[in-house]
């Protein structure tokens, strides 16, 4: 060939490689794969490219996202990570992929698991027919595991599907859930109008009632689950960082679901990863080489060794609690204060959630050192559209702090959630899921010195304060107990316990446990 001739060809493969270097029908974002076509319709459905090295022996994989996502969760950019890129770890591992839109992908809010699986479950039988029968493996993301199981359980999509993988998933509800509807999130929530049908579903109240359920169904044998955990809050300052430092009372978190959440209990564990948070746990170069392994079939047959049993329906679940909560309205111009007394020197988190982004945030030292908030940032978790302030790890020494709030808008509210690192902390055992007037709690108070009393508030699946007064016993002044009150219809009830300690100086130090509970 002759130098001509050999200079032409190259050009004509360059610019073919720089045209399209994973596929001519497919778009590059980022350098990451895009699908050739999409569509954001809840109930619609789209297949990604075919890749050149497809193996028709590996089943396609259907990506299923979590709360208020959309196909794009898979290849568009995550909220801190950068560019997904999933879809072009499993293109490149020469899968056949499929996109599904549920109801949240229309941009109006989350739905709850049972909604969105019915519509998943419809889906789901579409595409078995595209390929011919062919079963299908699934990847869901946080609240997308949740709505897969509905999809396979409870609307009869088992035979579809062979195995499912879960990341990050609140199998067992979120407690920043429990937060958003606490007592003191109540003028929080109602401005933001986001306590939604998702949020609602993702109580530690609501997802023992769906487990209770689920799980005892005969259709849970029918499909494969392995699960995946993260244990890293994300970023500093960043909206997963501090719900986080919320959840750390709860135990090991990926800044939005607890490692124990994240697990089911007949379900093959795969792994906990100390590096990944909940926005990378969908990423392919975080998990999918890992993950691949279990994509190859979709064979059911062979259950785990860990594979058994469990009814939750009124297995008591453990709570700890180490946090300082209050909220409510804030008026226009006026400053708000709320004193948080510090009774030994420790590290703590303090979070400001506001319906406003032009709130002036505070924080007062006892010796009279003010701090300002860190910049306000969009709460992408739980309280969605939420301003939050906040002042991370901060070295509190003994005595009184103050937060400082000054709204600029006529209407504003506000959530304030202190996490402190102490050893000493409150303890709840408490079912998610009991009978009315049958279901007790025990509650164990920290040992410091002074007189400890309780205070309760009990609201019901309408936000509203029950009249009920809960009036817990104790033994030894250290541990409580009592009966949940006898309640007029079935639901999640919150309950929000704040334990005041007064102390030898006459200052009174607070701390708060917020769980719900599902009453039939």
């Amino acid at each position: 060939m002759n130098s001509r001739l050999t200079r032409r060809f190259l050009a004509i493969f360059l610019c073919l490689m720089i045209i399209a270097p994973f596929g001519l029908s497919s778009d590059v974002s980022a350098g990451k794969l895009k699908p050739p076509g999409e569509t954001f319709t809840p109930g619609e459905w789209f297949l990604g490219d075919r890749p050149p090295n497809y193996n028709s022996s590996k089943p396609p994989i259907v990506f299923v996202q979590g709360k208020n996502g959309s196909s794009t969760s898979w290849y568009g950019e995550t909220t801190y990570h950068g560019v997904n890129d999933m879809y072009t770890k499993a293109y490149d591992a020469g899968y056949q992929t499929v996109f599904v839109q549920l109801y949240d992908a229309a941009g109006n809010g989350s739905e709850n698991q049972y909604t969105n699986g019915r519509l998943l479950a419809s889906m789901l039988g579409q595409i078995s027919r595209h390929f011919n029968g062919q079963k299908v493996n699934i990847i869901a993301h946080s609240k997308g595991g949740p709505d897969t199981q509905a999809a396979l359980i409870h609307y009869g999509a088992h035979p579809y599907v062979g195995r499912v993988i879960t990341l990050g998933s609140p199998h067992h509800g979120s407690e920043l859930a429990d937060l958003s509807y606490s007592w003191y999130a109540g003028w929080l929530g109602e401005l933001l109008g986001q306590n939604d049908a998702g949020t609602y579903s993702l109580q530690v109240g609501e997802m023992a009632k769906f487990r209770s359920s689920t799980d005892s169904h005969t259709n849970r044998s029918k499909n494969k689950y392995y699960t995946v955990a993260g244990t890293n809050k994300g970023p500093a300052f960043s909206a997963l960082a501090l719900g986080g430092a919320y959840l750390s009372s709860f135990g090991a978190n990926d800044g939005l679901v607890t490692a124990t959440s994240a697990k089911l209990p007949y379900g093959t564990h795969l792994f906990t990863d100390s590096t990944i948070d909940h926005d990378n746990i969908r990423q392919g170069s975080k998990v999918f080489s890992r993950i691949e392994p279990y994509l190859r079939s979709a064979a059911v047959s062979q259950l785990s060794a860990n594979t058994e049993t469990v009814n939750q329906m009124d297995t008591s679940i453990h709570s700890e609690s180490s946090s300082y909560i209050t909220g409510g309205k804030l008026s226009d111009n006026q400053l708000t204060k709320k004193e948080i007394y510090v009774p030994a020197k420790t590290t703590g988190t303090i979070s400001v959630y506001t319906a406003s982004h032009d709130t002036a945030v505070e924080l007062v030292a006892p010796d009279g050192t003010v701090m300002k908030a860190s910049a306000p940032i969009k709460d992408e978790t739980i309280l969605s559209g939420a301003s939050l302030y906040s002042f991370q790890q901060v070295e509190l020494a003994e005595g009184s702090w103050t937060v400082q709030m000054k709204a600029a808008n006529t209407k504003d509210a506000y959530l304030l959630v202190s996490s402190f690192d102490e050893v000493e902390k409150l303890e709840l055992e408490m079912a998610g899921k009991g009978k009315a007037d049958q279901t007790s709690f025990t509650l164990k108070t920290p040992k410091q010195a002074g007189s400890t009393s309780l205070s309760i508030k009990f609201s019901g699946p309408d936000g509203n304060e029950l009249k009920q007064n809960i009036v817990p016993k104790t033994a030894n002044g250290a541990a409580y107990t009592a009966k949940l009150p006898k309640v007029s219809k079935p639901g999640v009830y919150n309950m929000t316990v704040d334990v005041k300690t007064k102390h030898a100086n006459g200052k009174e130090s607070i701390r708060t446990m917020v769980r719900s509970v599902y009453i039939e």
